[in-house]
C-alpha cells in the first residue's frame, strides 16, 4: 500500500532527483503547495506572492523505506536552516518544510527536526505546515533531471552533490548505490 511524504526542501528538481534514487520510492511528483491561490503557474510560484513552496510527493512503499527515513534524507541533502533560501534560490517558494498528511506524520516530523538539529550547526528553520491542496507543477517539470536537468548549469552544479551525498549516507537506500542483484 502506497503511502505519501510530501517535502520541500528548495528547487523541486534536486529533490525530485534526489528521491528517485531511494529505493522503495514509487513515484516522485514535483509541484506546489501551501499558498493560497488555485492551481498556480510556476510563473505565479516564481513570483512569490502565492505562498505556495516548490514540493514533491513522494509516494513510497513503508515495507521498503520509512517515512522517517526519507524525513531523514529530506534533512540530510538540503540545508534546513537557511530560511526561504536554498542556495541562491530566494523566496518563501523555497523554503523548507513537511507537509504530514497524518498525526503520525506530523510526530515524526517533529522527531525528524530533534534528529537533525543534533547534527547541524545552525538552528533548522524547517516548517510543519498543514498539508492541503496539492498541485501538480507543469509537465516539464517531472522527471525533469532525467530529461533537461543535465543540460543545465544550475541542475549540473547542485544535483550531483545532493546524489553523492545520498550515495555516500545512505548507501542502503539509494537505487544507484545498491550492488546488482
Amino acid at each position: 500500500m502506497t503511502e505519501y511524504a510530501t517535502l520541500a526542501g528548495g528547487c523541486f528538481w534536486c529533490t525530485e532527483a534526489v528521491f528517485k534514487d531511494v529505493i522503495g520510492v514509487e513515484s516522485v511528483e514535483s509541484g506546489y503547495i501551501g499558498g493560497h491561490v488555485p492551481d498556480p503557474t510556476y510563473k505565479q510560484v516564481c513570483g512569490g506572492d502565492t505562498g505556495h513552496a516548490e514540493a514533491i510527493r513522494v509516494g513510497f512503499d513503508p515495507e521498503q523505506v520509512s517515512y522517517a527515513d526519507l524525513l531523514d534524507i529530506f534533512f540530510a541533502t538540503h540545508d534546513p536552516t537557511q530560511l526561504n533560501r536554498q542556495g541562491n534560490d530566494v523566496g518563501t517558494q523555497y523554503r523548507s518544510a513537511i507537509f504530514p498528511e497524518t498525526v503520525m506524520q506530523e510526530e515524526q516530523a517533529n522527531q525528524a527536526i530533534a534528529r537533525a538539529q543534533e547534527d547541524v550547526p545552525g538552528k533548522i528553520v524547517t516548517t510543519i505546515e498543514e498539508f492541503g491542496d496539492w498541485y501538480p507543477a507543469e509537465g516539464y517539470h517531472q522527471d525533469y533531471w532525467e530529461t533537461s536537468g543535465r543540460s543545465n548549469p544550475y541542475c549540473m552544479a547542485v544535483i550531483p552533490p545532493k546524489l553523492q551525498k545520498l550515495r555516500k549516507s545512505f548507501a542502503a537506500r539509494s537505487k544507484a548505490a545498491a550492488p546488482a542483484a
